[in-house]
């Protein structure tokens, strides 16, 4: 094993020895000198891996040492060791880029502990990144051997969730692999639980307790917020929004925002058309075909004008509630970066505006538009370098600055969350239909539809699911898991087109359970 080696600078070196015998005992290998000259000299000709730099030394001292070793070789880690405590000293240390420093008389142990900190810190956290993994693999392990009910399909979710954004701060820990299987396990399980329990939360028996689902978003997160008005009430609507997704943009608002995350699941299908619509409504599919036919025969089949009447639907759902606002319901869907630009620079002229909702098209375009660009699949070849474009995007953009702007705003309150999520398919699975089945991927209607039930839920009476008929004979296919479907024509060139595509529409934790975000400005 490499001995890591450490340069030790101070005219008074002999009264360290103790130190230095110390740490060589420990495994380190050290050398020495006596003034920042010869300091710099050794540097230029031996690498190092920290170096320990007296602050008061005669001739050169040591932040003029410092800035030369730096020149040097700017990312050698240095430890300053001063007997001043003067704040404006440690200013100029810092700012020089030293990564610690330690107050003069040292102790051999306090040396051992800034040495383990910088050379031995990522071995340590790896060590117990490992640990930590396989208790946690153990207890989702043992969560589904126990039946776990909605709430514990959350919690193993956010887990799931946690250690894959975890190896990415970590990937020298050899686990992806051990978590990939335990993600497919996974939603392998939660598959089959929603197929056994969905329909019951449909009709919410009194003696079951239930999640939140799509309906229940705004009656239960934005109404209350309205009923005592003392400032604006934004809610966006990021399409496609997973919950990874959001903990990055979540890093970037808490300097301007305390944050509160809830959870709740979608309807099935889990696609914009049926999802989103729920949302703004308050009811399923089935309910705003039979309650608002005009507008329900209006919309096509394809995502765009199924989501067109959003507003009406929210407007509607609050004079079904009785709620009166101060002005009129604002509505805005930014669909491309000059409307959002836009709506970044007049954002303040809402402060007066008792409700706006806001839907954000960006993420969900991402999705589809990776599917046909070789260039996105280069750059977002997998979840984690899907969620660092999002990061990049969010980090940038004009919502990010949005919400900035929103913070200055008195009393103002902001809820976040999505209409469903999407998951990485990789799993082709052949399905059967006559030439008018809907085109998705993830789920079908259509007359005639076969495949393997291993594979997709069939509902053969749209009723059941709160999904309107669209005719007699017509039926859905739902995939579970990260299945996609591809007719028998073509089947291999479409089976690989879209494979390792970001899809929804269909069953699993990244596509059903979504974050319900409740923000306050700190201001």
């Amino acid at each position: 094993m490499k001995q890591n080696k450490i340069l030790w600078v101070d005219d008074e070196i002999e009264l360290l020895r103790s130190h230095i015998i110390f740490l060589n005992e420990k495994g380190y290998d050290v050398e020495t000198v006596t003034n920042g000259e010869d300091a710099v000299s050794v540097v230029r000709s031996k690498n190092y891996d920290l170096i320990f730099l007296d602050e008061m030394m005669a001739g050169l001292g040591g932040l003029e040492t410092l800035a030369q070793i730096k020149e040097i070789n700017p990312n050698i880690p240095v430890v300053m060791i001063t007997k001043s405590e003067e704040e404006s000293l440690m200013h100029d240390a810092i700012g020089s880029k030293i990564s610690d420093y330690l107050i003069k008389p040292v102790v051999p142990s306090q040396v051992l502990m800034v040495c383990k900190k910088i050379l031995e810190s990522k071995k340590i956290s790896v060590e117990y990144v490992a640990k930590d993994y396989l208790n946690d693999f153990n207890e989702i392990s043992r969560k589904l051997l126990n039946d776990p009910d909605y709430e514990d399909w959350i919690e193993i979710y956010l887990k799931l969730v946690g250690w894959d954004m975890e190896l990415d701060i970590h990937p020298e820990v050899d686990l992806r692999q051990t978590l990939s299987e335990q993600w497919k396990e996974c939603n392998q399980e939660f598959s089959k639980f929603i197929e056994k329990e969905y329909r019951n939360w449909l009709n919410k028996p009194d003696d079951l307790k239930t999640p939140t689902l799509s309906i229940d978003v705004i009656e239960r997160y934005a109404l209350p917020q309205l009923n005592n008005f003392e400032g604006p009430l934004f809610l966006f609507v990021i399409d496609c929004l997973r919950l990874d997704q959001w903990l990055l943009m979540e890093k970037l608002l808490s300097v301007n925002f305390n944050i509160q995350k809830d959870y709740y699941y979608s309807i099935l299908p889990t696609a914009t058309p049926y999802a989103r619509n729920a949302l703004f409504a308050g009811l399923f599919p089935s309910e705003i075909e039979k309650q608002y036919p005009n507008l329900w025969d209006s919309m096509n089949d394809d995502e765009n004008s199924m989501n067109k009447y959003e507003k009406d639907l929210l407007q509607l759902l609050l004079k079904r509630k009785r709620i009166s606002l101060s002005n009129e319901l604002k509505y805005l869907k930014i669909i491309d970066p000059d409307v959002g630009r836009n709506f970044e620079q007049n954002v303040l002229s809402h402060r007066k505006t008792n409700f706006i909702a806001v839907v954000v098209n960006f993420l969900d375009m991402i999705a589809h538009g990776r599917s046909d660009s070789e260039i996105l699949k280069e750059i977002a070849p997998d979840e984690s370098a899907y969620r660092s474009l999002t990061n990049s995007w969010f980090q940038h953009s004009y919502l990010l600055n949005t919400f900035k702007t929103i913070s200055t705003i008195p009393k103002a309150k902001v809820i976040v969350t999505t209409d469903h999520g999407s998951i990485r398919a990789l799993r082709g699975a052949k399905v059967l239909g006559d030439r008018e089945a809907s085109a998705n991927l993830r789920f079908k209607f259509g007359r005639n539809l076969k495949v393997d039930e291993k594979h997709a839920i069939f509902i053969k009476n749209p009723a059941e699911y709160k999904l309107p008929k669209r005719g007699v004979t017509i039926s859905y296919i739902i995939a579970k898991e990260d299945y996609y479907f591809v007719y028998p024509t073509d089947y291999n060139k479409y089976l690989s087109y879209y494979k390792d595509s970001f899809q929804h529409g269909g069953i699993s934790m990244e596509e059903m359970i979504l974050p319900i975000i409740t923000m306050e400005s700190k201001a």
